[in-house]
């Protein structure tokens, strides 16, 4: 049931808004859904056609309405963890993953059960969906590989080797997946067609990129590294034509192609930095949402605007420079609506 107004406020967010109290805001906290345990998590992912969001959380995938904010269920039994997200719903299946095991698993998106475990590389992480063929691009990280897996077969189709650490991946609707490349400080482009590296663009500025972002009509990447900064990449030539600053913590990029607006959730600040597009080479800074410490991944609802940032309790007597100590059972998906 939705909430009027969040059950828990977490301190730092609380003493965030306190203090930018006189800030003229673009987003509200509007619901908060507690998910409790596990206490560990990964990406959140928004799909369209289901109207959902899928957190890997733990050992299972949490699936939430995105309308409503109401938890519908889990895909349960994946005792390595999850981190990404993949939905082909015009075949009835989502893709999940098993980084200990490395595993892709397929589950049923009527019931949520698992109906197949298809072998991937080690530290299976990321996922994305290739529009133009439909094929499932499972990015894993320490290998340095990505499998590549055909929904309708449920089985993996080729493996490309790409020779360095990944994180998140995002794809165009021409055939091209793109992919942060961690280790090296790039952006790799796929040419899904043929399953083969076409192009490795270098972002010198960008220490250890995770979140990765696509403005498909402006044909501009949006990756969030370490070191506090957004790389806007061309996706044609692979240029870097921004460098933006955001918070410390990035973990996830998001892009709201109605509103224009780029989104780098900040999981040591508590914050997500916005920046409003005037131009594909173009960017003003507005006000950043307050979160909460931990909240480092992020979704985004492009029709709606509505933002899911995943967050818990933290404690604060945590080691300075080290993770937060999340508190046990605190996790929540923070839901934020756009004012204007």
């Amino acid at each position: 049931m939705k909430s009027s107004i969040i059950a828990v406020v977490f301190a730092a967010t609380a003493l965030a808004g306190a203090a930018h109290a006189d800030a003229v805001l673009d987003y509200s906290l509007t619901n908060s859904i507690a998910l409790g345990s596990p206490d560990r998590w990964d990406y959140a992912v928004f799909d369209g056609p289901t109207k959902r969001v899928y957190v890997a959380h733990g050992d299972w995938l949490t699936v939430l309405d995105a309308q409503t904010g109401v938890v519908i269920g889990q895909v349960e039994g994946i005792a390595g963890g999850t981190h990404g997200t993949a939905i082909s719903a015009r075949d009835g299946f989502g893709f999940t993953d098993d980084g200990e095991k490395g595993e892709a698993v397929a589950f049923n998106l009527k019931t949520l059960k698992v109906i197949g475990r298809i072998p991937a590389g080690a530290d299976a992480d990321g996922m994305v969906r290739d529009p133009a063929t439909g094929h499932i691009f499972v990015i894993e990280g320490d290998p340095g590989t990505v499998t590549v897996i055909d929904p309708v077969q449920q089985k993996a189709i080729a493996t490309i080797n790409a020779g360095e650490k990944m994180e998140y991946a995002a794809a165009d609707d021409q055939g091209h997946v793109f992919v942060a490349g961690e280790a090296n400080s790039d952006v790799l482009e796929i040419d899904a067609r043929t399953n083969k590296i076409a192009a490795r663009w270098p972002t010198p500025n960008c220490k250890s990129p995770h979140g990765l972002a696509l403005d498909k009509a402006g044909q501009r990447l949006f990756m969030g590294c370490a070191n506090a900064r957004m790389m806007v990449v061309d996706a044609h030539t692979g240029h870097v034509v921004a460098d933006l600053a955001i918070g410390a913590g990035s973990d996830a990029v998001a892009f709201d192609p109605v509103r224009m607006r780029v989104f780098s959730s900040n999981g040591r600040d508590g914050t997500v930095t916005i920046y409003q597009q005037t131009s594909a080479d173009e960017y003003t800074a507005r006000a950043p949402i307050h979160t909460a410490v931990s909240g480092r991944t992020m979704t985004l609802d492009p029709a709606t605007g509505r933002l899911f940032v995943i967050a818990a309790e933290t404690d604060p007597s945590a080691t300075p420079g080290g993770r937060p100590h999340v508190r046990p059972g605190t996790v929540r998906a923070l839901i934020y609506d756009p004012v204007k």
